[in-house]
């Protein structure tokens, strides 16, 4: 109130809110206090904290968790001590999930009883895995290592089983050791390449993923890094940028630097301008410096920085091409601009002010680049209590501020810092200064004996290791402690959400008027990290409790103090050097050391003390709510009436305003719950309605607004004659080495061959310590006399590349030196210059040496150079030549990939073997034979052996097509074929948590993706309602009926069930039959047939496998409409096939066995298999590129027959089944590699098929089998088959190709085999049913730009026999040396550049093939525009 009104107001306004009931006067009554995380997690030990003072006689206390439909006693103890304050461990056993439970605490004695019943919610403890592989990106070939590590939350070691049953490589009961496992699986020479995950089930269901790339490379010798300001502000006017290039062991790049700056602008590109309205540039080149360096300040006025229409950064982009090689190497970096001139933090402030004690704070002043400005000038004020003052930043950009509140009696106040006064104007062209502000509200803390302390608090991260000093203030009214000289303080440390440590103080009470101070120690350690939560309270002889807590950041660290170390640090290649490992006795590490090469190729998420302590579900509990559990308490703190005060005729109201901190809310905010007989509340009033309040006397929540050559040499004087250096590889250490009592342990290791510098880490586990993770350490591999090969990763045979040999001289003296490279059969070799004897190497110099060379080999070829520092008396100009003692002499030995040419082909011969009866099966005899036009050395074979029909599939489930998709109708081959696995595998009993989980992970992103191509009128089409098609019938039932399958595994709304259903209803005609709407991207409407009574067949499938009864009103037309087509003559053999289908699933059998009877006088039968084919079907031509499997079409009709045969109750008879036996032996004939078939639709029917198959003939009790493959030579291999392999992929390579081999059985049970032959085909000219125009831009060497980078254009029309052809396939494979750099598929244009030059380039091919009818296809060739004459 101000001084304007009523004389006496403000007193009087005063003494009613000093009037609240509250004895404050001294007591002895008995008082207890406990203290229960709110958040309990099972199967660790929680503390519960109990207090017990004053008693005058002896009490039974006790702690009751209803829990999991059970009391469980927590503490039951009895106490006859006067004071007591003890912290007692409890566990509570793992639930099925998280859960409310209640705790009753009861104190009770002869004349006492306490009783208190409050929530807490019980959480399962989890536990912690993550993955870690030697290197994040792998090669063709190479074999993948990884380790699986398992922790609890306290992160000690857990050794369970392990959950994740890999079927690319199977392991079976993996026991963990030591919280670890070790793996490992090699990958094929020809892997899909992309993205692979590891997949880790945890115990609760949660999965765990780490990913790793495969692709072909070249390891990079050299880092690109461009340095700049990570920010800078509108008004700076200069840039430095700096471009460095620097090797992988530390010395620097000579050669060209190019630099450009751009900042682009903000509107999309003009076709009219091309890149010169993209940004605005500016661009310089020069040469390096020693440092391998270039550097410039660039003017900013250029970029105009203060103007909007751009975007607000300025990229760089850094490109060196090394001298002698030309291997050229980017780095890129960019620049925030920001119109923040200046900003302000509160880095401590305290969220209540308590009257009477200072209360302090600390702001910090930054630019708008996050730098400290110093020496400033910054005003602080509190509105109310027309507090302000200026304070001057100090060094570090800080300001200090403590505020005497002796004066203030606002329940709340707001502190505004503010620095500048903005500039007061508003462009929209423009960018506008800001200049920083900000403000924090604190609520009063409330105290009926105005008695306070206060926690100061420290704005540092709190080493390990360390012992801290909390300093704590306190004011005690004498009133409210009466005689007493000295007082108990209690304290509790929070972290992780549990109680960790707890005491007592005892100090003295003090005058209560100065503030006393004392000092509570804190050792810091992992037990505490990552926040430690301090809460000190004391408990007044009146009852009050006076409490306070304040948070404090904890390093993240590990109690397993872990150190990693080589001895030497440096050495030579092939010299040896030792590797120590300090750690916890008893530990045991896993230590990695990779190529730095290889983290610069794909930087990596390096394992770290944040990245482990990221994975713990708990850092800290505030208040009672945690993820979607509520447990906030009703305030059962009595309420208090007061009457009104009359004045000079005015009526004055008591008021309690909301938003005083008491000491409950400290205990709230802490994650505790509170069980006490003592005064934790502030009174609250009876009246709801409240009068006379004052302006901001309702508090605000607090906010803030914003809220790290000599010894060499003589190594190589004394060293050896000759290095000859091989071993290059990529993961160097990959072990597990066990810690002795003495708490280290010493590898001895030879360092590898590559001259680079090895980045080694390691991790441990203990039972006594737990987890501990050592820094990443460097070795640097080093000779001063070295010399390098650059090498492309692949070539075609016969093509010419230049293969460059570069010497490196670190030595202090200059050398002559021969460089040579061995002869080989391999290859043809010719110097590209004239070769000399020997060349001058002086002081950092190097020298280039180059070879045309032609492979004349397949495979990995060996280039063997060696460079030797002669002994002679030639100078280098006007240098003397020092020799060395013994010379030297360095040879490297790197391989090429050289692969061949042509269009690769793959045949796949698939059996299905079953044996139930003694002795062997005959052989059955396999020939591999190849084409006339196959290229030389290409053939490759491989044999392939599994226990389970689907087995191929299962493993493949988002790779079941060898071609592109996404678009609405592909997008279900990822959904539908999970559904039928699923189903499988639950009727046959094989389903294991891991298939489950990745197969429900598929429904949920293919669910959640169809969602796109859904229409507002709830039907579906190819590409979704945003290129204005309207909404397809087919497709519309095929997604229907795969939701509402999918509905017993995941979650699908019912809606998009009801909305598709009542679409396709509104399509029926009256005659049952159903009207086609929209388009397909395959016009052949599945089958070549393209008629109502085929699409109405297809729907009324959909419907019934929903299922949906016979009797549903759409079902019975949809009947009707097919029993009358059914009548008649002529219907196309696909037709049929979906109308047996049909009726078999509507139970009627007569329509159902009538059309059967006529498919089986229309099968094509050969080798015990039958299958159908389109009558129009030409025979097959002997084209050179004719593919072995069968068209989409034919296996989807095929299918569906066999499902017809299946589809019968109560199962099916011998008969069907032997036919479906036959059917069977055709369709998973016409597999591809990966399980899955031709395109789309053929896929999703067949795997339904083939796991309704499966599912009728499994037998559970099956038999162990053995399959023998021998050769017609001395090559003989056999296979182990059961029931606990029979989903393992085992494969191996053939010996012979062509070849002769026979394959037999033994045993009981089915097994079935794959024989998968692959080689290259020349393209011959031949009949195509599309004509393909592929050219380059330019089609001529016309500058030297062609050289390196062009265009390829590709123009395709239809010239087959259907009106058009479906949706078409363009696959263009690369020149060697070339990638590409931009995509517009809608012109079929695009650029490619050169990676590394090659001579003799060999044309590259481009197929085009239709999606559906995959034996429609052309091929093509292209070659570069300079492909002749030299690089």
């Amino acid at each position: 109130m101000g001084k304007d009104r009523l004389p006496g107001g403000p007193s009087i306004f005063l003494l009613l809110l000093f009037l609240l009931p509250g004895n404050t006067s001294p007591t002895t009554e008995p008082q207890y206090m406990v203290l229960v995380p709110f958040l309990i997690h099972t199967d660790v030990p929680e503390k519960v904290c109990i207090q017990l003072t004053h008693l005058n006689e002896s009490v039974t206390l006790s702690a009751t968790l209803e829990y999991a439909r059970e009391n469980r006693s927590l503490i039951a103890d009895v106490v006859s001590e006067k004071d007591v304050f003890k912290c007692v461990p409890f566990t509570v056993p793992k639930s099925s999930s998280s859960s409310a439970a209640f705790l009753t605490v009861l104190v009770k004695g002869p004349t006492l009883e306490f009783r208190s019943r409050k929530s807490v919610l019980v959480k399962n403890s989890e536990s912690l895995v993550f993955v870690q592989t030697d290197k994040p990106i792998y090669k063709p070939g190479q074999t993948v290592l990884f380790r699986i590590v398992c922790l609890d939350e306290d992160f000690r070691p857990l050794n369970e089983k392990d959950p994740q049953k890999n079927r690319v490589y199977q392991w079976r009961e993996v026991e963990l050791n030591g919280g670890l496992t070790q793996l490992s699986f090699p990958l094929t020479s020809e892997p899909i390449q992309g993205t692979y995950n590891v997949v880790v089930q945890k115990e609760s269901g949660t999965n765990v993923e780490h990913s790793f790339t495969v692709e072909e490379y070249v390891l990079p010798k050299y880092e690109v890094s461009v340095k700049l300001p990570k920010k800078i502000t509108i008004q700076n006017e200069e840039l430095k940028v700096a471009v460095c290039g620097l090797y992988t062991y530390g010395t620097p790049v000579p050669g060209l630097v190019n630099v450009r700056v751009c900042r682009r602008f903000s509107q999309s590109r003009s076709h009219c301008y091309g890149r010169e309205a993209e940004a605005v540039c500016e661009e310089f080149t020069r040469q390096a410096d020693i440092r391998g360096c270039v550097s410039n300040v660039v003017k900013t006025k250029i970029f105009q920085l203060k103007r909007k229409g751009y975007e607000m950064k300025i990229e760089v982009q850094g490109k060196i091409t090394e001298e002698g090689t030309g291997v050229e190497l980017t780095g890129t970096d960019s620049s925030e601009i920001t119109g923040t001139m200046s900003k302000i933090s509160f880095e401590q402030v305290d969220s209540h002010y308590i009257p009477g004690i200072p209360f302090s704070g600390q702001v910090k002043l930054v630019d708008g680049t996050d730098a400290p400005i110093t020496n400033e000038t910054i005003r602080i004020f509190i509105g109310r209590n027309n507090y302000q003052a200026n304070y001057t930043t100090n060094e570090e950009g800080r300001v200090s501020f403590s505020i005497d509140t002796v004066n203030f009696t606002d329940t709340s106040i707001q502190i505004t810092v503010n620095h500048k006064s903005e500039l007061n104007c508003y462009d929209t062209h423009w960018v506008t200064p800001v200049y920083g502000n900000v403000a924090h509200t604190a609520t009063r803390f409330y105290s009926l004996s105005k008695s306070f302390l206060k926690i100061e608090p420290m704005s540092q991260t709190l080493s390990c290791g360390s012992n801290v000093m909390v300093r704590v203030h306190y004011i005690l009214k004498p009133e409210a402690v009466g005689e007493q000289k000295e007082i108990v303080f209690y304290y509790v440390v929070m972290a992780k959400g549990g109680i960790v440590r707890a005491g007592t103080e005892v100090h003295p009470v003090g005058d209560g008027e100065l503030i006393q101070v004392f000092e509570l120690s804190l050792p810091v350690g992992p037990d505490i990290a990552p926040l430690a939560r301090v809460l000190v309270y004391t408990t007044l002889p009146s009852g009050e409790v006076i409490a306070n807590s304040e948070d404090f950041k904890i390093e993240n660290c590990f109690a397993n103090k872990v150190d990693l170390h080589f001895s030497p640090a440096e050495g030579l290649p092939a010299s040896d050097t030792h590797l120590r490992v300090g750690a916890s006795p008893g530990s045991l590490c896993a230590i990695r050391a990779v190529d730095k090469s290889v983290l610069l190729m794909k930087p990596e998420a390096e394992l770290s003390p944040s990245s482990v302590y990221d994975l713990l579900p708990v850092k800290e509990i505030r208040g009672y709510n945690y993820r979607e559990h509520h447990l906030e308490e009703e305030d059962d703190n009595p309420c208090v009436k007061l009457d009104n005060v009359i004045l000079n005729g005015f009526i004055y109201g008591p008021i309690s305003p909301d938003g005083e901190g008491d000491a409950y809310n400290v205990l709230k905010a802490m994650g505790l719950k509170v069980f006490t007989s003592t005064k934790v509340h502030k009174p609250r009033l009876c009246m709801e309605r409240m009068y006379g309040v004052p302006p901001g006397a309702y508090a605000r929540l607090s906010y803030d607004s914003d809220s790290l050559v000599s010894a060499m040499l003589e190594d190589v004087t004394h060293g050896p004659m000759e290095t000859i250096r091989k071993y290059f590889p990529e993961t160097w250490i990959w072990d597990l080495v066990p810690v002795k009592s003495v708490g280290s342990a010493e590898l001895a290791v030879t360092i590898p061959d590559t001259i680079t510098e090895w980045k080694a880490n390691a991790f441990c586990t203990s039972s006594d310590t737990g987890f501990g993770l050592s820094p990443t350490v460097s070795l640097r591999a080093f000779q001063p006399f070295f010399v390098e090969l650059t090498l492309p990763y692949s070539v075609v045979r016969g093509e010419a590349f230049t293969l460059r040999a570069t010497v490196f001289n670190y030595l202090t003296r200059c050398i002559r030196v021969s460089i040579s490279l061995a002869p080989s059969d391999d290859f043809r070799a010719t110097p590209v210059e004239k070769e000399e004897e020997s060349y001058c190497l002086c002081v950092n110099g190097r020298k280039t040496v180059s070879w045309a060379v032609t492979p004349k080999s397949l495979g990995n070829v060996n280039f063997s150079v060696s460079a030797e520092a002669l002994k002679t008396d030639l100078p280098c100009g006007n240098e003397v030549v020092e020799t060395l003692d013994k010379g030297r002499k360095d040879t490297v030995i790197k391989q090429l990939l050289v692969e061949v040419g042509g269009l690769f082909r793959v045949i796949l011969l698939q059996s299905h073997l079953c044996h139930f009866s003694p002795g062997k099966t005959a052989p059955q005899p396999m020939s591999l034979k190849l084409p006339e036009n196959v290229v030389q050395g290409s053939a490759r074979a491989y044999f392939s052996v599994l226990g389970d029909i689907l087995g191929t599939a299962m493993q493949n489930l988002q790779q079941l097509l060898q071609m592109p998709f996404g678009c609405g109708e592909q997008n279900m081959v990822l959904f539908a074929p999970n559904i039928y696995v699923l189903d499988y595998l639950n009727k046959t009993g094989q389903l294991s948590e891991e298939t489950k989980s990745k197969a429900i992970g598929y429904l949920v992103s293919g669910y959640q993706t169809q969602l796109n191509y859904k229409h507002w009128d709830g039907s579906y089409s190819t590409f979704g309602p945003r290129y204005g098609q309207p909404g397809n019938t087919w497709l519309t039932a095929f997604v229907l009926k795969s939701f509402a399958q999918a509905r017993s595994h995941i979650f699908i709304e019912e809606k998009h069930i009801q909305d598709a259903l009542a679409w396709i209803a509104g399509k029926q005609k009256e005659n049952g039959c159903f009207r086609s709407s929209g388009t397909l991207l395959n016009n052949a409407i599945k089958g070549g047939v393209d008629d109502e009574v085929t699409l109405s067949a297809y729907i009324t499938i959909a419907l019934l496998e929903i299922p949906l009864p016979v009797t549903h009103s759409v079902v019975r037309n949809a009947l009707f409409c097919l029993e009358t087509a059914a009548e008649q003559r002529g219907n196309h053999v696909y037709t049929r096939a979906l109308l047996a289908y049909a009726f078999a699933l509507a139970g009627k059998e007569e329509k159902r066995r009538a059309l059967l009877d006529l498919l089986d006088k229309e099968a094509v039968k050969e080798d015990g298999s039958s299958h159908w084919q389109r009558p129009e079907k030409e025979p097959k031509a002997d084209l050179p590129f004719f593919h072995p499997r069968a068209p989409s079409a034919e296996v989807e009709m095929t299918s569906y027959v066999l499902l017809a045969y299946l589809t019968t109750q109560p199962a099916p008879s011998q008969g069907d089944l032997s036919l479906a036996t036959q059917i069977t032996k055709w369709i998973s004939k016409q597999q591809n590699p990966n399980g899955g078939f031709s395109s789309t639709q053929d896929t999703v029917v067949a795997l339904q098929a083939l796991s309704r198959y499966g599912a009728s003939t499994y037998a559970k009790s099956g038999g162990a089998s053995t399959v023998t493959l021998q050769s017609t030579g001395n090559f003989q291999a056999q296979f182990q088959v059961d029931h606990t392999n029979r989903l393992l992929l085992q494969r191996m390579a053939l010996p012979e190709v062509p070849g002769d081999y026979s394959t037999g059985v033994t045993g009981e049970g089915c097994v079935y085999v794959q024989t998968s032959l692959r080689y290259n085909v020349l393209p011959k000219p031949g009949e195509a049913p599309f004509a393909l125009e592929v050219h380059t831009v330019p089609e001529t060497c016309d500058s030297a730009r062609a050289h390196r980078t062009f265009n390829i254009a590709i123009n395709i029309s239809y010239t087959g026999k259907r009106p058009v052809s479906n949706m078409v396939i363009v696959d263009v494979k690369m020149l060697s040396g070339f990638i590409p750099v931009s995509n517009v598929p809608q012109s079929f244009s695009f650029a490619v550049e050169q990676d590394f030059p090659v001579q003799n380039l060999k044309p590259a091919l481009v197929k085009v093939y239709d999606y559906y009818q995959t034996d429609e296809f052309a091929i093509a060739e292209y070659s570069a525009p300079c492909s002749k004459g030299s690089v």
